[in-house]
Formats: structure tokens, C-alpha cells, sequence
């Protein structure tokens, strides 16, 4: 108690209100935007959200490259489909993160300039067709395993988010397998592409869950205030040991000659991933990391004559309005 106190006196927050706000969350009930709330607990949902809802708009980049060469008409709309599927998702979170007093623009400006990360999986190159599978099949599939148990956060608007974006990360990860599988069971050369998507996505798809818990600096707070609902580590086992039984159903083959089924546990024992890798990729040294904020950048500089055309469009109108009361 003496600590917590201490604590509080360091962070400008009231001990008591500290007790009847965790009291809250013990007891499941949802935090909305105008309740008091730690200043630690609104500057962590602003990472979280921040950095998840930069995450769906830097991930448009890797699938939209592939939208004008997708080998069908229809793969070509479904494709079309998930991507603004994708800005979609942004929009719902930049406006969660928008209730917690910080606006839209400072989020950008965070990202552009690096003072924000998204997550390391969107620095990886998608080279074939088959990686298309792979990030619908492993990236969504993993995107899921963490995002459906944030449908329990304790902050309510992100909650709600979740709902609606957890139902469409769903088809995007439907839509992966089924390339996955139409390609497992074409060609063998459309096999070898398939196996090779799958080689080259397992690791970093593994590293979407962040280190590991002994190395995790904010997952025991987070988990305390029900901003996160399961260690890094769990979610990870849970994505392995659901994985691996849909490689083994197309015939393809995990990259992980140590993986092996642990009766003991329950699940498969596995090779964690490189993590000096995941560390070079956040801090911004990974295949795609320049190219990606060039992208972001350079959006956000052609995108400035709409911005300053509906400020000024809303100026006008706010002037207006006076002028006629």
C-alpha cells in the first residue's frame, strides 16, 4: 500500500480514487470516456490503440501492391474488399483513440516521425501471390487470436471497436486459407510457392504477439487493468497449437524442425522466434521499415490540399451558421 501510495504521489493521481477505479475493473464493469481514470491508464490505451490502429492503415501497404496483379477478376475484388476493409478498422480505432484526447493528426504525426510504432509483421516484403495466403491465413489469423479477447477490454469504446473489426478479420483470415489451399493442391509449382509464403511469414507471424512475457515491459499493468486479457506467451501457444493442424490439412510443412506435439501440456513445443530480428525490425531496421514511412509520408504530404480544403469548407460553414443566428 505504501508503494502504491508513493506511486500515486508521483503520478498526480488520488490513492482513493486509484482503489475505487481498479475496483471497477476487478469487477468487469467498462470505463467509458468521461469516467476518471489514471493518467497511466489513458497514455497506455493511447499506445495500444495508437499503434493497433496504425498497424490496419500500414498494413493496407503489403496487400494493396498485389491488388492490380491478383490473377483473377474476382480475387482482384475480394482483395479490393479487404483492403478497405482495412482503412476501415483504422478509422474505428483513431476515433477510440480520439475519446481519450488525442486527436487524429498528433497520432499521424507520431507514426511519421517515428515517435509510434506498428506492428513489425507489415515490414516484411510480400513477394508472390502466395503471400496474399499468408498474411490473410497467419497475420489475420494472429491479428484475431489477439484482437477477439479485446472484446472484454475494460475501455469501452475500444471494446465495442473490437466487435465489428474482429468479424471482418475473420473473412480476411478465411480468405488467406483459401488461397493457402488452392494453391497447396494446385501445381507443384504453385505448392512450392505456398510452402515458401509459409516459410518466410512463421516467425514474424509468431513475433505479432510481442516478446516474450519475461521481456514484456508493459503487459503486467496492462493485464491488471484488463487493457490486455492474455500474456503475449499464452496467445502465442494458442496460435501455434491452432496453426499447425491447418498446415498439416493443406500438406504444407511449419519451418520448425524442433516443433513437436507435448502431451504433458496440452500443445506443441516450439522455437521461439529470433528476437534480436524482432528488435533490429522496431527500431526500423527491417526489409520494408523506410519504404513503408516513405509511403506514410508521402500520403500524408499529397493528402494536405483535402484537409486544408475541409477545414476550410467547415470554417465557412461555422460562419455561416453565426451569421444567420
Amino acid at each position: 500500500m505504501y508503494a502504491q501510495m508513493i506511486k500515486s504521489e508521483a503520478t498526480g493521481d488520488d490513492p482513493e480514487k486509484l482503489a475505487a477505479f481498479q475496483a471497477r475493473i476487478d469487477a468487469g464493469e467498462k470505463i467509458e470516456p468521461k469516467d476518471w481514470m489514471p493518467e497511466g491508464y489513458r497514455k497506455t490505451l493511447i499506445r495500444q490503440i495508437g499503434q493497433h490502429a496504425h498497424s490496419e492503415i500500414v498494413g493496407q501497404l503489403p496487400e494493396g501492391n498485389w491488388i492490380t496483379r491478383a490473377p483473377s477478376l474476382e480475387r482482384k475484388a475480394i482483395l479490393l474488399a479487404k483492403v478497405q476493409d482495412e482503412a476501415g478498422h483504422g478509422l474505428y480505432l483513431y476515433g477510440a483513440a480520439e475519446t481519450l484526447g488525442v486527436s487524429r493528426d498528433e497520432l499521424t504525426e507520431m507514426l511519421l516521425d517515428g515517435r509510434m510504432k506498428y506492428s513489425s509483421i507489415f515490414n516484411y516484403p510480400t513477394l508472390t501471390w502466395a503471400d496474399m495466403g499468408a498474411v490473410g491465413w497467419l497475420v489475420d489469423g494472429a491479428a484475431i487470436m489477439n484482437q477477439v479477447p479485446l472484446q472484454r477490454t475494460s475501455y469501452g469504446p475500444y471494446a465495442r471497436a473490437m466487435v465489428r473489426i474482429c468479424k471482418e478479420e475473420s473473412f480476411h483470415q478465411r480468405q488467406g486459407f483459401h488461397i493457402m489451399m488452392q494453391m497447396a493442391k494446385g501445381t507443384e509449382a504453385q505448392r512450392r510457392m505456398a510452402q515458401d509464403a509459409l516459410d518466410r511469414f512463421w516467425y514474424p507471424s509468431l513475433m505479432m504477439f510481442g516478446p516474450s512475457d519475461k521481456d514484456s515491459v508493459h503487459s503486467a499493468q496492462s493485464m491488471k487493468w484488463r487493457i490486455k486479457m492474455n500474456t503475449n506467451d499464452e496467445l502465442r501457444q494458442k496460435f501455434v497449437d491452432q496453426t499447425v493442424p491447418q498446415a498439416e490439412y493443406l500438406g504444407l510443412t511449419v519451418p520448425d524442425p524442433d516443433l513437436a506435439w507435448n502431451e504433458e501440456k496440452g500443445g506443441y513445443d516450439f522455437t521461439e522466434p529470433d528476437w534480436s530480428e524482432f528488435h533490429d525490425v522496431l527500431r526500423g531496421n527491417g526489409p520494408c521499415n523506410r519504404e513503408r514511412l516513405e509511403a506514410r509520408n508521402r500520403a500524408w504530404d499529397d493528402g494536405a490540399w483535402v484537409r486544408e480544403g475541409m477545414m476550410a469548407h467547415a470554417a465557412k460553414r461555422r460562419a455561416a451558421k453565426v451569421a444567420a443566428e
